[in-house]
């Protein structure tokens, strides 16, 4: 966490607050080494939601890229 804390010049209760918050949506996992705990990422749950946004995204591209196409030849 002093890692965390150093790298986004944020406080310790604040990293604290937002890796409960990882932790409860399963996207973090925690164990206890000695006086510390090691958190590591849990890609899972990540590869679902982008499993789950790939019709989207391609949908938007193809709709944005007529809407580029579109504002280019009527200026």
């Amino acid at each position: 966490m002093g890692e965390l804390v150093e790298q986004f010049q944020i406080s310790q209760p604040a990293v604290s607050q937002h890796l409960r918050v990882l932790k409860d949506a399963g996207l973090v996992a925690s164990r206890p080494v000695a006086q510390r705990r090691v958190y590591s990422i849990n890609p899972e749950p990540l590869r679902a939601l982008d499993a789950w946004l790939e019709p989207y995204r391609r949908f938007w591209a193809v709709e944005l890229d007529a809407l580029e196409r579109h504002l280019d030849e009527n200026p």
